[in-house]
């Protein structure tokens, strides 16, 4: 016998008539849903095509392709025959062997297999990550800016959520004085984000051990989120948060996306960097267990391709991909000087985006952030992401990952809107 009541649904008889039950959805702003609605401002009657510089995906634009190896395990996977049905909800074994081999690289540890799960991209390493953290009361510390899908995933898990700052005269480094104030008995982890994205910084190794101290200080764990990890073209090398695991527990999270520029392949993994051994009291790992019991991972023959993927990508590929990604910055930073209302306080340093700051003063007909955005989609069939999406008013977040003449066409298309909308003449 089935008890009606205890039936999760949005709509049960009730004298006979049918009851609403409404469950308020988070108001969280997401990049891609206002990067969906940009697109629809755009003017059908403009013969220009539209160039889009708000999304983080380079493998639209040509000069962007992965590696053949990459491709070529795929393909033997799938057409082997044996990775059609399902895999270990935690991810096939010797795929969470790929990558603790592969992370333990840049570690003065190793990793084992049990400290690797594997996620469907990303995004959903970082839900299960809030999901695992969140109880009644406890808090979470984001930075500002950050990317909008933690604040998203903590609406929907009830974690309170406390901005502190990175700086941008700092190079966006943290503000671990607001650290010092925000962190309390119910905060559960702080998340950096290393690369950077919006900002496009490299965190220096030096600034990082100082997190993981202050972390350890407040007893919260540290949530590393570095899907652009390895792509830094500054002069600052990439360090993994997990080097400094010693001094604080760390979740590593991360995916093949971007480095191998495979967005839509969606694998990720979801890492305990924690060689004090934390995470591996059974409880936890219990629990963790379980919870990806309910997830859907990445597509088996996916999976099967990792081990090839993480061991026979050669330097060379990699080091294109930075090439492109640097020059790509230089373009975007060089043409931006030519717009006085637009500013770059700190030129990327990795990753795929950049942070402006917006002069709105010297323009007209231009209230904010988003105003500028919807009127440059429609002016000019170019969409950038306002930095309201990313926590920042008055701010544009622009992704450079774009060929040449592309980005060097937008860009002029933003500089010709800035110049109909200015005060003053150019």
């Amino acid at each position: 016998m089935i008890d009606r009541k205890r039936l999760p649904m949005e709509n049960v008889k009730e004298n006979g008539t049918m009851k609403n039950y409404e469950v308020e959805t988070p108001k969280n702003i997401t990049i891609k849903g206002i990067l969906s609605l940009l697109m629809q401002s755009i003017d059908e009657k403009d013969d220009r095509s539209a160039i889009s510089l708000g999304m983080g995906d380079p493998s639209t634009y040509s000069c962007f392709h992965t590696t053949p190896i990459a491709q070529q395990a795929v393909v033997d996977a799938l057409q082997s025959d044996k990775f059609n049905g399902y895999s270990p909800t935690v991810g096939l074994p010797q795929t969470r062997r790929a990558i603790a081999d592969y992370l333990s690289r840049d570690l003065p540890y190793k990793l084992s297999s049990d400290d690797v799960f594997i996620t469907s991209g990303c995004t959903q390493a970082i839900d299960v990550a809030l999901a695992m953290l969140s109880h009644p009361g406890a808090n979470i510390l984001l930075p500002r800016p950050c990317f909008p899908i933690y604040e998203l995933c903590a609406a929907f898990r009830g974690l309170e959520v406390r901005h502190f700052d990175l700086l941008p005269e700092k190079g966006w480094e943290v503000d671990l004085d607001a650290i010092e104030v925000l962190a309390d008995q119910n905060t559960v982890a702080l998340v950096i984000i290393n690369p950077g994205n919006p900002c496009g910084n490299v965190y220096s190794y030096q600034h990082l051990k100082e997190i993981a101290e202050m972390a350890e200080k407040h007893k919260i764990l540290v949530i590393a989120d570095e899907v652009y990890g390895h792509l830094a073209f500054g002069n600052n090398p990439f360090v993994p948060m997990g080097v400094f695991g010693s001094i604080v527990p760390v979740l590593t999270l991360g995916s093949l996306s971007k480095r191998w520029i495979v967005p839509g392949w969606r694998l990720g993994w979801f890492v305990t960097t924690d060689p004090s051994g934390m995470f591996r009291k059974p409880k936890v790992v219990d629990r963790i267990k379980k919870y990806f019991d309910i997830l859907g991972g990445p597509a088996t023959f996916i999976q099967a391709a990792v081990p090839c993927i993480l061991e026979q990508t050669d330097e060379v590929f990699f080091k294109k991909t930075i090439n492109i990604l640097k020059q790509a910055s230089e373009i975007c930073c060089d043409r931006i000087k030519e717009i006085p209302c637009i500013t770059c306080p700190h030129e990327p340093q990795g990753s795929m985006a950049v942070m402006m700051k917006l002069n709105l003063s010297l323009l007209e007909d231009i209230s904010d952030d988003i105003d500028f955005c919807f009127k440059l989609a429609k002016e000019e069939s170019v969409i950038i992401l306002p930095g309201t999406a990313v926590g920042l008013k008055d701010w544009l977040r622009i992704t450079f990952a774009a060929d040449p003449a592309s980005l060097e066409e937008a860009l002029g298309r933003v500089k010709s809107f800035c110049q109909r909308h200015t005060k003053y003449i150019y």
